[in-house]
């Protein structure tokens, strides 16, 4: 496939892959294994999937979903979609079929671009889908699909005359229900400037910049990996995608590459900490400045062990995919107020009581944020109405506290908050006293449903991998620890020991799936 592009002279004046394509077409955009795409390239082929989009018949507020593996068309496909005033639908590949077959009804797509190595994953979706949609298919043949490769070849890669914004509908991860599409209204047609998916992060995560080398570690599916990459592109730096995450293939390509950048989960800390004391040791980075880290809670213990290997690189946020607000903490300040997750970066902070009324510092209560452009969830307007306060504030549904200083501590999600016997119960304090006893790995605690007090909790242990384990001594820890740390209440009586913690590919605890495990005829973990 040609993919020459013609630089014009009238780029437009804001950030934005086709500045960089204009006035250095030859730089690096992409890195993803073997392939790399350079500005010149990449803007040819977003040109071009944006001419295949019109050639379906896509026009203004259309959607169109993808289910790819990480691969530079992820991107391109992004940014076509921008050009063409569509919202974009990425979809997870570590989803079911009936999960798959839920995303695109709800969203109303009107093509699925999917990955021919997924052949099998959505070899049904075609004849479960009564309205008409465009099935195309990259890489390979699938049946019901058409190739996409034909259709990009015949397409032009030249800018097309009219390119009204478009956006991305990001969909939550669904760790305590199903997933909720996040939409916002689409900009005027004629509006032109740094898109809103960038121009935040281009600030907040310090990406702007042809001297930036950014590692994506997560699949590109996730609004965060898929906003910083596209960051990335619009501020002209080069963005390296790890095909799947593994740690010693991420120390190399830090090292190897000069990355300056990079994105991680809790989750892919512990496992860069398990690697050989002396691998760890002999990995050496020093162009590497910002390591930026969210998700899902980071704790303590874990992000001093960071810091102490890497030094004070470590930069955390707190948001969602609603965009609701955001908060960022930096490694010297995390060391100095630990546990936080920093101070309101983009909106205003509000902590509010379940009747609504707004709490003083110290108290716990419902995280919202003011200040910014309000999201509604796609065709579910009771749900977006359960996350809107009456003054317009809006939230993640996330509970915490902030402190005099306005230093926001995350204590649970709504959803995940147990009430035994009429008292609050956070799961994540429980999962933190857990998580000090020597021998446990991880931990996750999640509500079930009980006679007596309404609800109590249950806890499920993983051991720590380094040496063997006694199951039964290292309950018997468990169990006396949370008797010094925790009251009565919350002290968990079922405690399962299992392998693993089920997990979103961005690090999230799939809770659901373990309250799912309690079910009667599900597979038991070691419950003692």
């Amino acid at each position: 496939m040609s993919s020459s592009f013609t630089p014009t002279p009238t780029s437009p004046p804001a950030l934005d892959l086709r500045v960089h394509a204009t006035t250095a077409p030859e730089r690096p955009a992409i890195v993803c294994g073997d392939v790399r795409l350079s500005y010149g390239e990449l803007e040819a082929l977003a040109n071009r999937f944006a001419e295949v989009f019109r050639q379906l018949g896509l026009v203004r507020g259309d959607h169109v979903a993808t289910l790819l593996s990480n691969r530079p068309e992820g991107l391109a496909a992004a940014w076509a979609a921008w050009r063409s005033g569509l919202y974009l639908t990425p979809m997870s590949t570590a989803l079911a079929t009936p999960e798959l077959r839920y995303l695109v009804e709800d969203c109303d797509t009107k093509a699925v671009l999917v990955d021919a190595q997924l052949r099998e994953l959505v070899a049904t979706l075609p004849g479960a889908i009564a309205r008409p949609v465009h099935w195309l298919s990259l890489g390979g043949n699938v049946e019901g699909f058409a190739a996409l490769e034909p259709l990009l070849e015949a397409a032009s890669p030249a800018p097309h005359a009219d390119e009204p914004p478009g956006a991305l509908m990001m969909y939550t991860s669904g760790t305590t229900g199903a997933p909720k599409g996040v939409i916002r209204p689409l900009l005027p047609p004629e509006w032109r400037g740094t898109p809103p998916f960038a121009a935040d992060l281009l600030d907040l995560f310090q990406v702007g910049g042809v001297d930036v080398r950014y590692l994506s570690t997560a699949p590109l599916y996730h609004a965060a990996p898929l906003r910083v990459a596209l960051a990335v592109t619009a501020g002209g730096g080069t963005v390296y995608v790890m095909e799947r995450f593994d740690a010693e293939e991420a120390l190399r390509l830090i090292a190897h590459e000069g990355i300056t950048h990079s994105q991680w989960v809790p989750a892919m800390f512990q496992r860069l900490l398990a690697l050989p004391a002396e691998r760890r040791a002999a990995f050496s980075a020093p162009a590497h400045r910002i390591a930026v880290h969210g998700a899902a809670p980071c704790p303590a213990a874990l992000k001093r062990a960071m810091i102490d290997w890497w030094g004070p690189i470590l930069l955390e946020y707190y948001s969602g995919s609603e965009g609701v607000g955001l908060t960022l903490i930096d490694s010297r300040e995390a060391l100095a107020k630990p546990g936080s997750v920093g101070r309101a970066r983009k909106g205003v902070l509000h902590i509010v009581d379940a009747e609504g009324a707004e709490l003083p510092a110290g108290q716990t209560g419902i995280v919202y944020f003011s200040g910014v452009k309000p999201f509604a969830y796609y065709k579910a307007p009771e749900k977006t109405l359960a996350r809107t306060h009456a003054l317009g504030w809006q939230t993640f549904g996330d509970m915490g506290h902030v402190d005099d200083e306005g230093w926001l501590f995350l204590t649970d999600r709504q959803d995940d908050m147990i009430i035994s016997g009429g008292v609050n119960i956070y799961p994540q304090e429980i999962e933190a006293a857990m998580l000090e006893v020597p021998g446990v790995w991880e931990c996750s605690v999640v509500g079930v449903p009980d006679e007596r007090f309404g609800e109590r909790p249950v806890a499920f242990v993983v051991p720590a991998r380094d040496a063997a384990h006694d199951t039964a001594a290292l309950l018997a820890r468990v169990r006396a620890h949370n008797g010094q740390r925790l009251g009565r209440m919350k002290q968990p009586d079922e405690i399962h020991v299992i392998d693993s913690l089920p997990r979103t590919a961005t690090g999230k605890v799939l809770r659901r799936e373990l309250r799912d495990s309690l079910k009667p005829g599900a597979p038991a973990g070691n419950a003692r």
